[in-house]
């Protein structure tokens, strides 16, 4: 169990691209609260260990690929701080936006996450918020029979410079109240990678709580699309949504 904390947070690494590791521990390191960042390595080697020693860093050698959830996991029983950020390896963020979200989050009683507006590095937007994803919705991303139907998917239709509650935000920041992320056990570890966000999102529901798109501040994510680019990851995001839908429906 770590001392108490304001904030925790957890990155999962899998041979990451070292420059845009350190950017996205840097924002993290330059917040000015009581903090701890745990780095969970599924890596087949510790060699990122040796780039960040910190005592507000906690590196975990895992020695094989656990898993996107999993890894997350592996913090349940040592958080006992107050908010939990769940981050990717490839987020650059301002150290200031965190209070603000931390304060918006207190705020709103029945949330158990928060995300800001996420951007790509050229200011374009990434429509991370979505309706809970389909089975035609995973086929229609990919074979684009109905551009309407994706845009409505992505709320593009709202104006999405209000903050809403989505049925679905993905998971490259979502900053949790670290008693909701517990008392949901985390992620469900059957999935090795996809859809675990998706997943989660659906289970905040079933505990009669929501989640809160925050579009007031932003946040940077290299986002790489790498189940489009990679036929082994597609095989991956494939075996997740047959889980996903068989658990939660067509």
């Amino acid at each position: 169990m770590t001392e108490n904390v304001t904030l925790t947070a957890t990155i999962v690494l899998y041979n990451e691209n070292l420059s845009l590791l350190k950017k996205t521990i840097d924002s993290f390191l330059k917040i000015n609260l009581d903090k701890k960042l745990f780095l969970i390595d599924n890596s087949p080697s510790n060699t990122l260990q040796k780039h960040f020693i910190s005592p507000e860093i906690e590196y975990v050698f895992v020695g094989k690929n656990i898993g996107f959830g999993s890894a997350h996991n592996l913090v349940l029983d040592k958080v006992n701080s107050q908010f939990h950020l769940v981050l990717n390896p490839d987020i650059e963020f301002d150290s200031l936006i965190i209070p603000i979200l931390i304060s918006k989050l207190e705020e709103e009683k029945e949330v158990a996450f928060i995300t800001p507006k996420v951007i790509y590095s050229n200011k374009e937007k990434q429509y991370v918020c979505r309706k809970h994803p389909t089975f035609f919705d995973l086929i229609n991303r990919k074979l684009k029979i109905s551009k309407n139907q994706i845009l409505i998917n992505e709320y593009r239709n709202k104006d999405l410079s209000k903050p809403f509650y989505p049925e679905f935000i993905h998971g490259c920041f979502m900053l949790f109240k670290t008693a909701d992320f517990k008392n949901l056990k985390g992620f469900d570890e059957r999935y090795f990678l996809y859809m675990e966000d998706a997943d989660i999102c659906r289970k905040i529901d079933d505990s009669g709580k929501k989640k809160l798109y925050y579009p007031n501040i932003e946040i940077i994510h290299q986002h790489q699309k790498g189940s489009s680019k990679n036929i082994k990851l597609f095989f991956y995001h494939l075996a997740s949504a047959i889980k996903y839908f068989t658990k939660w429906g067509f």
